[in-house]
């Protein structure tokens, strides 16, 4: 089987899917006719569809030939609220949505991935499950179809996401932490209001708030050994409505990233216990609401990993790239925390093309001529790992 050759003719069928995709974007907890749109397109493969009652995205199942283990494979298919400043054939049609981080191209190539592998139904020894999951930029798509058993009955699971940081057609699969934690947190700070000019007969909201900000930061220069990442950022701050009146009230938001397990367990009362200690300090009180939706992805399962290099080797030979971890998050982690799992990256980056722009630019752009790349990929570690576990 030569799943690149095969990858390679499926190309026009992929850019096809990609672009339509591209060209009719939806947000996240919305994507009700990109998910038509899949399903469609699985079961005109004869792949089974498990759909949801409320809830967007499906999970597609192909039960091989023999039973076997079973196999995620994961691609998110929501887009941004961002206005696209491309000059494409396929920009977007919905103002000011767009597919900005590549959730085209991993929906397409997971639908070649799937035309491949349902081309070998026969011969597979296991099942492959298709995951397109909604609403990955929320950081809470993954957990819903955690809890309505997508992982039933799963033993390994690979997405792959697109990265502008390696060069073109270049795949990155190292070991180790690949993206960070995601800990969103809303700090509301209540003082008391009183008049600009009698500031002693309230309490300042704002002064509290601003001691809160800067003590956060002794939580990662002071608290916290600097050779592990830690970032604690403020994002927004709303207060006051009068230039006269000292505020009663500041509602902060920030986020806190890290790669450390520990740290990500921790830190929410760590900030918990520093906002509610500065803050009374001066009189005032915090309520604190923590979100701690995304763990790190971290590639430990090193078996796994093994085999996903594996399979781009024997694919397309020395086609690796080093890249820097992240400190952006991703919520396949939630997934990965569950089953052994691997994170993969393959590159964009192209000067001569000019596909140089980050995720979630106005400007992203992708040279999908190499997105049969990952559909192979996609197949090629899913068979694989079914073949080599069927073994007696």
């Amino acid at each position: 089987m030569d799943f690149a050759r095969e990858a390679a003719e499926l190309l026009p069928y992929i850019q096809n899917h990609r672009r339509h995709i591209h060209q009719y974007p939806e947000l996240s907890f919305r994507e009700k006719e990109t998910t038509e749109y899949i399903q469609k397109e699985l079961e005109s493969m004869g792949i089974e569809v498990i759909r949801f009652s409320d809830y967007y995205g499906l999970i597609g199942v192909l039960k091989g030939g023999r039973a076997g283990k079973t196999v995620l494979l994961r691609a998110d298919i929501d887009a941004l609220g961002i206005r696209e400043e491309n000059e494409l054939d396929f920009c977007s049609v919905h103002a000011g949505v767009m597919h900005a981080c590549g959730h085209d191209c991993h929906s397409a190539m997971l639908l070649g991935a799937a035309k491949i592998l349902s081309a070998y139904c026969d011969a597979l020894k296991g099942t492959v499950k298709f995951l397109f999951q909604s609403a990955e930029e929320s950081g809470h798509g993954a957990n819903y179809y955690v809890d309505h058993g997508c992982l039933d009955g799963v033993d390994a699971a690979m997405a792959i996401h697109m990265m502008n940081e390696i060069p073109e057609g270049t795949f990155s699969i190292e070991a180790g932490p690949r993206m960070a934690s995601c800990t969103d947190f809303t700090l509301t700070v209540h003082g008391a209001a009183t008049h600009g000019s009698m500031p002693h007969l309230g309490h300042d909201a704002i002064v509290a708030a601003s001691a809160v900000i800067m003590n956060l930061q002794t939580l990662v220069s002071r608290q916290h050994s600097p050779l592990r990442p830690l970032v604690v950022s403020i994002g927004s701050v709303r207060a006051g409505s009068q230039f006269n009146i000292v505020a009663d009230e500041v509602v902060m938001k920030g986020t806190i990233r890290t790669f450390d397990r520990d740290l990500f367990a921790s830190m929410p009362k760590r900030l918990e216990v520093m906002a509610k200690g500065t803050a009374e300090a001066m009189g005032c009180h915090v309520s604190v609401a923590v979100d701690t939706s995304e763990p790190a992805a971290i590639n430990d399962y090193e078996s796994i990993r093994l085999a996903a290099h594996n399979a781009v080797e024997t694919l397309y030979g020395d086609c690796f790239a080093s890249m820097k971890q992240k400190m952006g998050s991703e919520d396949f982690a939630v997934i990965m925390e569950k089953v052994p799992s691997v994170l993969c990256f393959l590159g964009y980056h192209n000067e001569e093309k000019g596909t140089v722009y980050p995720l979630h630019s106005k400007d992203f752009r992708v040279n999908d001529e190499i997105l049969d790349k990952g559909a192979a990929l996609f197949a090629k570690f899913a068979y694989d790992y079914l073949e080599k576990e069927a073994r007696p």
